[in-house]
């Protein structure tokens, strides 16, 4: 059955107390609870560093077994190497295997810097060196890349094309693989758009698509509390009673 995943991009902000995390709760219970309201968030600590098995596996441990965690590839990928294949790709995967090996990877972010253009070559011999077991999203920051020609090449190895949205920049929202990935980053979203938002979810899993849909987190809870609200409208709640 097609799935929604909905959560925001990290989890461990003091900030949001009381109006999501008990004010009296400690850093370390912050996963935990989280994973009552919500059943996934984007790990940004990826992108700067390897995650340790032991770091990965504590996860895993503090949160239920349909939770899943979507992780931002390293920038030597992707703003060092700039998606030119090298072994440390493979390194990166390695070091992200707890995850899958538990099912709970839920999907790779691939976050394109946005000085890097269009090279659909380039491209094409990234994708053909990922593992075919593991769902890749690709948000595309530059918008040379959102073009006909790399829209196929991503259907071709069935990755996403990240249906990405801030203040100044909108994805248009081409579907290239059975899975969508979405980041919403405004800084606010009105009531009007927030059912918007549920409504473009649930024809995405009535289509029979699952959907990793994340909110920024920003220094108040409210991004969580638009997931936690997503998530009760789409009738996919877990009761964090």
């Amino acid at each position: 059955m097609p799935t929604l995943w909905a959560g925001t991009s990290g989890f461990a902000y003091a900030s949001w107390k009381p109006d999501f995390y008990p004010q009296k709760l400690a850093a370390k219970g912050f996963l935990g609870h989280y994973a009552t309201r919500l059943n996934a968030v984007e790990v940004n600590y990826t992108f700067r560093r390897l995650p340790s098995a032991a770091t990965l596996e504590g996860w895993v441990s503090q949160t239920p077994g349909d939770f899943q965690f979507c992780v931002k590839a390293h920038q030597r990928i992707t703003h060092i190497q700039r998606l030119k294949p090298s072994e440390f790709t493979e390194v990166f995967f390695k070091a992200v295997e707890p995850l899958r090996a538990a099912r709970r990877l839920g999907a790779v972010l691939f976050q394109l810097p946005p000085n890097l253009k269009r090279d659909a070559a380039l491209l094409e011999a990234f994708l053909g060196a990922l593992p075919s077991d593991i769902r890749c999203a690709f948000e595309f920051r530059n918008t040379s890349w959102l073009e006909d020609d790399v829209y196929e090449l991503l259907r071709a190895r069935r990755a996403a094309l990240c249906l990405a949205e801030s203040d100044k920049l909108e994805i248009p929202r081409v579907l290239t693989a059975e899975f969508v990935y979405s980041r919403l980053r405004k800084a606010e979203y009105t009531a009007e758009e927030r059912a918007d938002i549920a409504a473009r979810s649930r024809q995405m899993l009535n289509d029979g698509r699952d959907l990793y849909l994340f909110f920024k987190h920003e220094d108040t809870p409210a991004g969580a509390l638009y997931a936690e609200q997503l998530l009760r409208d789409a009738g996919n709640f877990r009761s964090a009673g």
